[in-house]
């Protein structure tokens, strides 16, 4: 390339000078210097551009590798946030297919109940069907009797356990023992026993008049608005004896005193009294206080029929304290109604019943059981 662009030199050079040049002498050149120039002059651009060429693979190498690398990053995150996703995504299916297998367990659950009840409300209906039919095909007339005493024996106990109608529920239950003492069945003997326990049980009982109770309460509270009320008590005031003045004129210091003494107890009288007194009621205060005595007399009355023993004998007690503070004890129509009020305290107005009648369900088995040996027989005669 150096020789071509001295050519062209020259021959510009040419064209400006008309006269051509004399071609000059070549220099002599030895075989060695023909070697060592063409070697060393195009050796370096060369070890030049396989120099840069190495740095730009190395820096290309270097920025494909970081670019790889950044690229997996990327990738990798994405891959974590699929994965994450992925597991959110799978544990929110299997909440919801939870709830879904509770949701239709609970449905099935109510499904299979309401069954179980239809089931069993044909099941009864279907034996209320057969007792019928038993009851109007096998029916005997003894049968009516017992029936008959069955349900005064529930009579007894609803009396007894509800009302505590000690006298009706003694009543029913002799009334149920004719009725089985009627049908002359010895199978029934030890029904008849239970029954006379029953019964002895609920004659061994003490019994309570409560209307009695309750007649004399009332009575005792039309009686507390004539009952005289106590007036105050005042102890006796010491006597006073009065100072006079003396004629000597020595003593005008006590004379002096002495006078103006008497001149002030003219306007303002003191009297010294030792004890208590009982203060005295104002008459609305009256009022109140028959109000409240008759409403204890009335809580005592209701907790007669209630059976509150403990009701009943506070009510009582309030009544008996303010009768004797604020009535007049010295009045016999007070005294009578203290008495009365103390004695109505020592009557006992519960009573321990017995848990339960043993007739109930000793009569309640021996129907049950008759009845089912009636359906037997009028379903195996329907076979036939």
């Amino acid at each position: 390339m150096t020789d071509d662009k001295k050519l062209d030199n020259d021959t510009q050079v040419d064209k400006s000078n008309p006269v051509p040049a004399s071609p000059k002498p070549k220099k002599a050149t030895t075989p060695n210097s023909k070697e060592t120039k063409p070697k060393s002059e195009p050796n370096k651009p060369a070890k030049r551009l396989a120099i840069a060429a190495v740095i730009i693979s190395i820096i290309t190498a270097g920025a494909g590798f970081y670019y790889i690398n950044q690229q997996n990053q990327t990738l990798q995150q994405q891959l974590s946030a699929v994965s994450n996703q992925l597991k959110n995504t799978q544990q929110t299916l299997n909440s919801q297919l939870q709830e879904t297998q509770k949701a239709s367990e609970q449905t099935a659950n109510e499904a299979v109940n309401r069954a179980e009840v239809l089931i069993s409300q044909q099941q009864k209906s279907i034996e209320s069907l057969q007792l019928a039919i038993a009851d109007v095909k096998g029916r005997r007339p003894n049968d009516w009797l017992l029936a008959e005493a069955d349900y005064l024996v529930k009579l007894a106990g609803r009396k007894l356990f509800l009302e505590h109608d000690l006298v009706t529920a003694t009543k029913l239950m002799e009334a149920a023992d004719q009725r089985i003492a009627t049908l002359n069945d010895p199978s029934l003997v030890p029904l008849r026993k239970a029954m006379a326990n029953d019964i002895t049980e609920l004659r061994s009982l003490p019994l309570v008049d409560k209307d009695g109770l309750a007649l004399k309460l009332i009575a005792l509270q039309q009686q507390v608005d004539k009952l005289p009320l106590a007036n105050a008590i005042l102890p006796e005031a010491p006597e006073k004896t009065q100072k006079h003045v003396s004629t000597d004129i020595q003593d005008w210091k006590s004379n002096l005193s002495t006078s103006l003494k008497n001149f002030a107890e003219h306007f303002i009288t003191f009297r010294v009294r030792d004890g208590s007194a009982v203060p005295l009621l104002s008459p609305q205060q009256h009022f109140y206080l028959r109000e409240n005595i008759k409403a204890k007399l009335e809580t005592a009355i209701k907790a007669t029929y209630s059976e509150q023993e403990e009701i009943y004998q506070k009510s009582l007690t309030v009544a008996v304290e303010w009768s004797q503070t604020y009535l007049d004890q010295e009045a016999k129509s007070v005294q009578e109604f203290d008495q009365s009020l103390s004695d109505l305290a020592k009557v006992k107005v519960d009573l321990e019943y017995p848990h339960k009648l043993e007739t109930n369900q000793l009569i309640a088995d021996i129907i049950r059981e008759r009845l089912r040996r009636e359906v037997t027989t009028i379903v195996a005669e329907e076979n036939k």
